[in-house]
């Protein structure tokens, strides 16, 4: 296991002489033309991404098929062919949004950077920072979903996320090395809540992925797009225990433009009231409506529909659904 340096502010990635093991030659090797790609202007490098994520997408046969799936039960209504079309942009999505995320890392000029950044609707948060009022940001799983932290933190507003950790010691290591590049608080779920509701009620905006699956235990079954979800309500005790206004976000980075524009949604005032199964259907509404516009920006790879109801197969493990 990875040595890492906890306490009960936060996590801090420690970097391990074992990463230089020929095992991890790979991914440094990957890092490495990341990071080159970084120093070539975006409207050279964004065609080159696009294509390359394009052919990857083809060969990654387990990943293209749990998107199938998520695509067939959660956008039933599209043909074949267009949900198709939906996975490879987001193959293509992926490259040209990491790439980004290392521009910024790399060559540390986020006001640079912040010349092909769009924020809409950002008078709402700046409204709630002039109210002296907590912000928790509602962010659904998008492939650029870690650029407006590094950038609210490289303008030095104070940011708390909380993450999973990666299995690959390696990659863990450097994805939240380059998190935190510009600062903030790195909170790991296997530490438990408590931290990240400390850094938020200190004062820092916090960052909260709503779209996971975390089991039914402490989950609502309620609708997603056109199926349904297990979903954790956990943002309606954050709001109440932080202090603070939820407001959702949605990060999409248009090849094209070679831009990345910043979605902000109003404050979810509702959830203050609501119970349990309200709060997770809201925080799934405020994920279609973000999402829905640009579906290839979505890690539709992710297993988003793993619990399912009581006698109901879990779609990924239908063999008559996209055979492998």
């Amino acid at each position: 296991m990875q040595s890492e340096k906890k306490s009960n502010v936060e996590f801090i990635p420690q970097f391990q002489k074992a990463f230089y093991h020929p095992r991890y030659w790979g991914i440094w090797l990957g890092v490495g033309a990341m990071a080159a790609m970084a120093y070539v202007p975006a409207p050279i490098r964004d065609p080159i991404l696009g294509g390359l994520g394009r052919l990857a997408g083809k060969f990654a046969k387990g990943a293209r098929r749990r998107a199938r799936i998520n695509l067939l039960y959660c956008l039933p209504e599209l043909p074949e062919a267009r949900r198709e079309e939906i996975i490879d942009d987001m193959f293509a999505a992926a490259p040209q949004s990491m790439v980004m995320m290392a521009e910024l890392a790399c060559r540390g000029d986020a006001k640079k950077l912040l010349g092909r950044v769009h924020w809409h609707n950002q008078e709402i948060v700046d409204g709630l920072k002039a109210e002296g009022k907590n912000i928790i940001f509602l962010v659904p799983h998008g492939w650029a979903v870690d650029i407006p932290a590094m950038l609210m933190a490289a303008t030095g507003q104070p940011m708390a996320a909380m993450f999973h950790n990666q299995k690959n010691l390696l990659s863990d290591y450097l994805w939240n090395t380059v998190r935190r590049r510009f600062g903030g608080r790195m909170h790991a779920r296997n530490d438990g809540i408590k931290p990240f509701i400390s850094s938020v009620r200190q004062g820092y905006w916090g960052y909260y992925l709503p779209d996971q699956d975390h089991g039914a235990e402490h989950s609502e079954f309620v609708d997603f797009f056109a199926t349904y979800k297990a979903t954790l309500p956990a943002v309606g005790r954050l709001m109440k225990v932080c202090r603070a206004e939820i407001v959702p976000l949605f990060p999409v980075y248009d090849g094209k433009k070679h831009r990345l524009d910043i979605h902000i949604r109003p404050p979810m005032y509702d959830l203050a009231t609501a119970d349990d199964a309200t709060i997770a259907r809201r925080m799934n509404e405020e994920v279609e409506v973000l999402v829905g516009p640009n579906p290839e920006q979505y890690t539709w790879i992710l297993k988003l529909l793993k619990t399912r109801k009581p006698g109901e197969q879990e779609p990924y493990t239908r063999d008559e659904l996209y055979p492998r």
